[in-house]
């Protein structure tokens, strides 16, 4: 009996090519991330905390720091409501307020600022274009929300803030981390001016 035919055998050029699953895009060198604010002992260290245990959850390689716009708390431990809501959720956290300086730019993919007021600060400070590219609203990152928002400061509030506070920034820091295994490393677009 004669075998059937069933065509032309397909060459590796006629095949269709896949996209690469998400997962796939992960960068396999760690993004080196910084989250900013006024003083380095309230909101940055929070989202540091926070996207550090999103990302190893997620299996993302990433670096994570924070740091201050100002001097006033260099080297005080995370305020203690802040370690407190922390460990309220579950993540310990081991802090020493630092100053942010334009020649970390050179050692960071992204520098996540908490409000305008820091951003506006950061690109001040930032030396080249490709520095100021780094910078992001960190609440840009929550895919709930517009472009634009703050994360508000709760020093001189009380628990009820620094809960409000942590869920901003989960939902912030869970959308970088998804950003990631979709779109791959930055650098990314952003908005051409992040201050209102």
């Amino acid at each position: 009996m004669r075998g059937r035919s069933y065509g032309p055998t397909p060459t590796r050029a006629s095949l269709p090519v896949m996209p690469a699953p998400a997962f796939a895009q992960v960068p396999v060198d760690p993004v080196r991330v910084t989250c900013v604010c006024l003083g380095n002992i309230c909101r940055s260290p929070m989202a540091a905390a926070i996207l550090r245990e999103r990302a190893a959850a997620a299996g993302t390689p990433m670096t994570v720091s924070s740091a201050g716009a100002g001097t006033w708390y260099t080297g005080n431990p995370a305020h203690p409501a802040t370690v407190a809501e922390l460990s309220a959720r579950g993540i310990t956290i081991a802090h020493a307020a630092r100053t942010f300086r334009a020649a970390d730019f050179a050692e960071l993919d992204l520098v996540l600022a908490m409000d305008h007021a820091n951003a506006a600060h950061l690109e001040a400070l930032a030396p080249t274009p490709d520095a100021r590219a780094t910078i992001h609203l960190i609440r840009d990152f929550d895919p709930a929300g517009p472009r634009g928002r703050e994360v508000p400061d709760p020093y001189y509030g009380g628990p009820a803030d620094y809960r409000t506070v942590f869920d901003m920034l989960d939902a912030a820091c869970r959308g970088l981390v998804e950003r990631l295994a979709t779109e791959g490393p930055p650098p990314w677009a952003r908005p051409a001016e992040i201050r209102p």
